[in-house]
């Protein structure tokens, strides 16, 4: 009976310590991606205003009644076509009433420049008076004035006959038709006829701050590409910086910018809001991370490292700039390193983990369009 409890007892006690003994720490799933070292665009952000690169409001340069329009809303027209037909008769008709009085006129100022020798050579013979010579002579002045007169208005005559055809100024696309055949129109109105927008090339206006002004300068000795990004269709278009004002806005303390873009396939369109990134520079062999590894902390911004015995040190980084989802770390990971991307809130100093799955390394940067 004794050796049994004794037995019992033994047999306990070995129990005892077998459920006191070490235990393996739980592992931490997360997800992790590799520090690498790639070129990276030092780009300056903004938010942008598409704009045409010209806009011409097409007026009527004379009075009368539309009697053709000759293009639809939205058509795309080139510089000198048709838009608007304007009842040429009356035009047709001052022209010719000018054509004749022209010839009429350098009918008699002809003869009367003739009238005119004959009587100088009949006062030298004393013939006529000299007073009879120069009115001659001042009649044949007058008509002369009268024949250029008459010039200036077959050309005034001309010219309005030419505005009945109201041309396009420029190349673009046409907006909103704001007249119909058979409407009076007013010369010199300040309703326009259409408007005219030129969105091929196009431009994209935006401001950056003062700040970034000396650096904008240092860059600018030859083409900076500007890279746009619209909301709506989620693309991106690349073009190149083509002005920098002279002035800075002493209200919001920024420089307005602007780029020029080809937009080809008319992804720009005026008056739409767009993401701009002007790039300055490319920094060779940046050490770079996902920025959903950075973790800010009190003491500083901090990333996970998982160390070869799949536990984790908490690695203070310097960051030196945010470039979409990448970040660039000057100091604290070295290429090669492996970083927690997602996880970071279940974990401390010496955790154990397990990758789950590994982040790919987006070597494609927000800012490598092509």
């Amino acid at each position: 009976m004794r050796s049994t409890r004794l037995s019992l007892l033994t047999l306990a006690g070995l129990a005892a310590c077998g459920r006191g003994g070490p235990r393996t720490p739980p592992q931490v799933p997360v997800v992790a991606a590799k520090v690498v070292a790639q070129d990276i665009p030092f780009e300056i952000e903004a938010n942008g205003t598409v704009e045409p690169l010209q806009t011409a409001a097409v007026e009527p340069q004379v009075t009368g009644i539309v009697t053709q329009v000759a293009f639809r809303e939205g058509d795309e027209v080139a510089a000198g076509h048709l838009l608007f037909q304007i009842d040429p008769r009356p035009f047709q008709a001052a022209v010719d009433q000018a054509r004749a009085a022209l010839h009429r006129d350098s009918a008699q100022a002809e003869q009367a420049r003739r009238d005119a020798d004959r009587y100088a050579e009949l006062v030298r013979q004393d013939y006529v008076t000299q007073q009879q010579y120069e009115q001659q002579r001042a009649t044949a002045t007058a008509l002369t004035a009268t024949v250029r007169a008459d010039s200036a208005a077959l050309e005034t005559a001309v010219l309005n006959l030419d505005y009945a055809s109201v041309r396009a100024p420029i190349a673009g696309r046409t907006g909103s038709l704001l007249v119909r055949a058979g409407n009076l129109v007013l010369a010199n109105s300040p309703t326009p006829l259409v408007v005219i927008n030129q969105i091929e090339p196009i431009l994209v206006r935006f401001a950056i701050p003062q700040t970034a002004l000396p650096q904008i300068q240092r860059y600018h000795t030859g083409t900076l590409p500007v890279v746009v990004g619209t909301t709506a269709t989620d693309t991106t278009d690349v073009g190149q910086l083509s002005f920098v004002d002279n002035a800075v806005d002493t209200v919001t303390g920024t420089v307005l910018l602007k780029g020029r873009f080809p937009n080809a396939r008319h992804q720009l369109w005026p008056g739409e809001f767009v993401t701009v990134r002007l790039r300055l520079y490319v920094e060779p062999h940046a050490i770079v991370v996902p920025s959903a590894a950075v973790t800010a902390g009190q003491s500083g911004p901090f990333v996970f490292v998982v160390n070869a015995d799949a536990t984790v040190s908490l690695r203070p980084v310097i960051v030196e700039r945010t470039l979409g989802a990448l970040t660039v770390v000057r100091d604290g990971v070295k290429p090669g390193e492996t970083v927690v991307t997602d996880g970071q809130l279940r974990l401390a100093a010496g955790s154990h983990v397990s990758v789950t799955a590994a982040a790919p390394s987006d070597s494609a940067v927000a800012g490598d369009d092509r």
